[in-house]
Formats: C-alpha cells, structure tokens, sequence
C-alpha cells in the first residue's frame, strides 16, 4: 500500500510515527512556512484578516522551527562537521537572529499598518534564502557527515511537540509564549 502523503494537518503523533530523520522533518518545515508565504502573497490586500492568521502562523512555525535547529540541529552540525564547514553553521545562527528581530516586530505591527506588508515581504524573502542555503548546502553536508540523522529527527520531533503544545489555540500572536 503506497504511504499516504503528510497533509498540514497530520497530528503530531501521525508524525512521530512516520519516524524522519531529521533532514526530511525540516525540508517538510521549509515547505509548511513557503506556502504561507505564497498565501500571503496572494491575499487580497484589504483581505486583513487573513494577513494576520498567515503572519501569525507562520511567526509560530519559523519561532518553533528555530528553536529545534539552534537546540539540536545546529550543535549536532557543529560536532558532525569539518572545521571548514562550521562557518555555515554561524550563518545559519546570525539568519535566524534576523529573522526572530522581524518576528518581534509583529507583536506590534497589526495587519493594515503602514510596514506590516513590508516586514513579512523582507521577513519571507531573508528565510527563503536561508532555506535554500541550508538545503543546497548545510543538509547535504550533514547527510555525508555519518551524523545519525534518524536519532537527531526522533529528538527533534518531540522538541517539536513539547513547543507546539505551547501556542495556545486562541486567535493572536503567540510567539512570545514559546521561550
């Protein structure tokens, strides 16, 4: 029986027993966040409401997703890897600083206000470069290093989980709520 493709709204436990490695997990992360993006991108302009649940969403998906990459990712990267290709790694830690002051920005910023549309275009367009960065370069990397990406992907799954359960399920921006 062919395995069903994984639908944005399979359950966290639907997840875990898919049982990733780590690079599938977050390639499946990268493509949740561009297609909020691309939602955002095709909503209507006065259509404020939708910008807001797309903004919020995906400040929930890049808060929580930076958090499994810079707690177990990227340390892993750090030990797994050559002297010479830790500089990435760095990078990859300055990107998601960047990325997490825009994401500060919309605890104040509210759909409609002059910078809203602004700050997520910027916001999208920083992680679409980061994401492209790590999967052209960081992940193949980290796929020929011997690390043991099925044990990392099992560690970050419940990281995951346990950050998930935080964002309560009310209507506003939670990202605050996560640390």
């Amino acid at each position: 029986m062919p395995r069903q493709a994984p639908t944005e709204t399979t359950s966290a436990t639907a997840r875990t027993a898919q049982s990733q490695d780590a690079l599938q997990m977050l390639t499946e992360d990268h493509r949740a966040v561009q297609k909020l993006f691309e939602a955002f991108e095709k909503a209507a302009k006065d259509d404020l409401d939708a910008k807001t649940t797309l903004v919020r969403r995906a400040c929930e998906e890049l808060t929580v997703h930076a958090m499994i990459e810079e707690e177990l990712l990227y340390p892993a990267a750090q030990e797994a890897l050559d002297e010479d290709d830790r500089p990435d790694v760095e990078e990859a830690y300055v990107e998601h600083f960047l990325v997490k002051v825009l994401i500060e920005k919309f605890a104040k910023l509210r759909a409609g206000d002059a910078g809203f549309d602004a700050t997520f275009k910027v916001m999208s367009e920083m992680v679409s470069h980061h994401i492209e960065e790590e999967e052209s370069d960081l992940f193949p990397k980290l796929r020929k290093s011997g690390a043991d990406l099925d044990e990392l992907g099992r560690k970050m799954m419940q990281r995951k989980e346990e950050l998930e359960s935080k964002i309560p399920k009310d209507a506003g921006d939670n990202t605050t709520r996560l640390h």
